[in-house]
């Protein structure tokens, strides 16, 4: 039966970095390798450095820029994986893009991000926050941004202790209160991104992580109506070859390996968790054991009748008869 734990959204995020390279969490920034692809993967969004002191924001489709702009100062994709690296930031619908400053290195405060128009291609606006924030995800239409928020200690921030904040893109403001699971008692969980998927529609986030401890979790976050679920799983060793995809029209999150080889299925919104084909086959079981008494039985009769024979053979040379 599974277990519904207390989830504050995304777990501990990463460091801030750039060019390309692995960070010990799931949200980090990047500029260059494969930035963040449009519904489709057709277009790739890649941030690169201009050599200077900003950074060129590209189009690429077919291998090749085909366009781009000329950004002030240093911006990177949010990206999230240990293994496969999955640029995030933009929009369901395509038009907004958010990239994450990636200057004055990991840490570094306040926390700025800039929001693109993907369709006019311009700089709408930027956004700066007082502490440490990472990127999250987005709503579908980009009204809403979510961040998650570490807590500060007496010296440095504390990535074990986070929450989950969502930003009104409209009013441009943060949110007062947290993102939370609700079902369980408060409870602070951490660990690392390993992939991530999205419903049609774009409304519910799902993404991987495994714990510190090395136990895996779905945290799923509807980004409409603000609510975070967590749901644990099974232990498993090869967690860097599990790929999340939503089937049976969005009602069914599946969890499987590349190959396609199927882990688990979980169902959306009782977050009840089931394994396919994991049913005892009742059916070949019956025939198997059907059959094997059958065999149990022919050899018995067979054994029978040669001790009858062999009763006979002997009582036949007892008497002379044989």
């Amino acid at each position: 039966m599974r277990r519904l734990s207390f989830c504050l959204a995304a777990a501990v995020a990463g460091l801030v970095i750039a060019p390309a390279a692995l960070a010990d969490g799931p949200t980090f920034v990047v500029q260059g390798g494969a930035g963040v692809a449009s519904r489709g993967g057709a277009i790739h969004w890649v941030t690169v450095s201009d050599g200077t002191r900003g950074t060129l924001l590209e189009k690429v489709t077919g291998g090749q820029v085909n366009y781009w702009i000329r950004l002030r100062g240093a911006w990177g994709t949010p990206t999230i994986g240990t293994g496969v690296q999955t640029g995030q930031g933009l929009s369901r619908d395509g038009r907004t893009l958010v990239l994450a400053s990636v200057s004055g290195g990991p840490y570094a405060t306040p926390s700025r991000f800039l929001v693109v128009d993907m369709k006019r291609m311009r700089v709408v606006r930027s956004i700066t926050l007082n502490g440490f924030f990472t990127f999250d995800a987005l709503s579908p239409d980009a009204s809403r941004m979510y961040l998650i928020q570490y807590t500060k200690g007496a010296s440095s921030y504390n990535l074990s202790h986070y929450i989950v904040r969502g930003y009104d893109m409209r009013t441009r403001r943060l949110l007062p209160g947290k993102i939370a699971d609700r079902a369980e008692h408060e409870k602070t969980m951490a660990g690392y991104a390993m992939t991530r998927t999205t419903s049609a529609d774009g409304r519910w986030v799902y993404t991987l992580y495994e714990k510190p401890s090395g136990e895996p979790f779905v945290h799923a976050l509807d980004t409409v109506h603000g609510a975070a679920y967590c749901i644990d799983l099974p232990e498993n060793k090869g967690l860097y070859n599990i790929v999340l995809s939503m089937r049976n029209d969005d009602r069914t999150l599946a969890a499987h390996w590349r190959s396609g080889r199927p882990w688990l299925r979980v169902a959306v919104g009782t977050w009840r968790i089931s394994y396919p084909g994991s049913g005892f086959p009742w059916a070949w079981a019956g025939a198997g054991i059907g059959g094997g008494l059958a065999l149990l039985a022919a050899g018995a009769l067979l054994l029978r009748r040669r001790r009858r024979e062999e009763v006979h053979e002997h009582a036949g040379q007892e008497l002379g008869l044989a």
